[in-house]
């Protein structure tokens, strides 16, 4: 069964209490003041990178669009704001109808992104738009640091398989958004099985140290694990004596043995010892897997080792040092009155330090070189030059209230694949660095 398309959370009925009161404040003094109406534009963007990282990803466009659908206040919901005399009773009948019924723009899911880049544009009343500010942000912030992290790991990792074992590093529902946002990035597994129940993605998993010392002697523990999962099973062997473990690995298993996993210890050393062990003992085509609080620089150091596979947990599902991306939800435009077809004006807050925004309804696109290459992320708020009409990167996700663009998490990853191949090659350099395109105004 493929649940990817149903549209649900995990574990959650509605999603509008993801929200911060000021949201719900700002609705009813709007309903009062009669502005709640006024046709608005709000945009989603960050204005630096995290440091040293040369390249943003999208993730989490999915789970915005099932938060969008599922932003519904029910009775419960009404009860619990009006126990807490948060909102009066006009703004909670409001409230009790609501459904959002504009248009929501962005970048795809998987395309990459820089400084300034208008990755989501929300468009609808003041009223319906500003509700859905901090879930938005929420999501993408978490998801995208992630699926950042994800890609450069999968760059440091060369092609080779990665898995992603981070559930129990962060909060449970966390971790099915962090295994997503990571396939999304180029993992290829995840060890979480609500992952893979949510979003179909692939899962792996064999067995764990407390396995090994649950039996008698290592030899009872892969017995046991060999005669259950079969000798194509991955054996873990660095609970006692690594040398010992695979010899025993194999005289279990045989020379067909899947692979063998190694936790701890110097895996660039260790992984080269074990090649050459397993080789002698004719097991030449048994893979080794490395885990051990990796990230993408650990992962890179073994881009010379004989390792078949890695296993990410905490460094992925923190981001890598970086769980946030900054990005933020501003008011770009809005009309002068509730009339229909109201002139837009463009608004943007004045700042005297680095919080500065520019005003009106932005288009993106992607400047190219003859090669094909990225040069430059252009920006603006006028007519689209002719010559960047077929690069401009927004797309209609929502219409009308209505979800127009869910598509498969595979298409996703595929476009992640394609839009990193476009970038220059310094993108892929894991020293810090600035971003590697500049972000152009006009």
């Amino acid at each position: 069964m493929n649940t990817a398309d149903l549209g649900l959370p995990v574990a959650v009925p509605s999603t509008a209490l993801f929200t911060d009161q000021y949201e719900l404040t700002m609705l009813q003094a709007a309903l009062r003041s009669g502005t709640a109406d006024r046709h608005s534009v709000f945009e989603v963007f960050t204005r630096r990178l995290p440091e040293g990282r040369r390249y943003g990803v999208v993730g989490g466009t999915g789970r915005v669009l099932d938060a969008v659908e599922n932003f519904r206040f029910d009775e419960t919901i009404l009860g619990f704001l009006r126990e807490r005399d948060i909102l009066d009773e006009p703004t909670l009948q409001w409230l009790a109808d609501f459904r959002f019924r504009g248009d929501i723009w962005g970048y795809p899911e998987g395309e990459v992104y820089f400084p300034g880049s208008p990755l989501v544009r929300v468009e609808g009343t003041f009223a319906e738009a500003v509700l859905l500010e901090t879930v938005i942000l929420s999501i993408l912030n978490h998801d995208s640091a992630v699926a950042a992290a994800a890609s450069r790991m999968s760059v440091a990792a060369g092609g080779r398989p990665l898995m992603e074992m981070g559930a129990r590093r962060t909060h449970e529902l966390s971790a099915v958004a962090a295994a997503r946002a990571a396939y999304v990035g180029g993992f290829h597994t995840t060890s979480d099985l609500a992952a893979g129940f949510r979003y179909n993605i692939p899962t792996v998993g064999t067995s764990a140290h407390a396995f090994t010392l649950l039996h008698d002697t290592e030899r009872d523990a892969f017995t046991a694990q060999v005669e259950s999962l079969g000798s194509g099973t991955t054996l873990l062997v660095d609970t006692f004596d690594v040398t010992e473990a695979v010899r025993t690995a194999v005289e279990v298993a045989g020379p067909g043995l899947g692979a063998v996993r190694i936790d701890s210890g110097d895996l660039l050393l260790i992984a080269h010892r074990v090649r050459q062990q397993l080789d002698e003992l004719g097991a030449t085509k048994t893979k080794i897997v490395v885990t051990s609080d990796l990230d993408e620089y650990a992962i890179a150091s073994l881009a010379a080792a004989p390792v078949d596979a890695y296993g990410v947990g905490t460094q992925l599902v923190t981001g890598s040092g970086h769980p946030t991306c900054s990005m933020v939800y501003k008011l770009v435009a809005r009309a002068d009155s509730e009339e229909p077809g109201a002139s837009l004006r463009p608004v943007a807050k004045k700042s005297m330090g680095a919080k500065t925004s520019i005003g009106g309804r932005k288009w993106a696109a992607r400047r190219l070189d003859e090669d094909g290459v990225a040069v430059a992320e252009v920006i603006g708020t006028g007519p689209v030059p002719a010559e960047l009409a077929d690069r401009q990167l927004l797309v209609p996700l929502v219409s009308g209230g209505k979800v127009v663009a869910r598509e498969p998490l595979d298409a996703a990853r595929d476009r992640h694949i394609a839009a990193r191949a476009q970038l220059p090659l310094s993108a892929t350099q894991l020293s810090r660095g600035e971003a590697v395109l500049p972000t152009e105004y006009v």
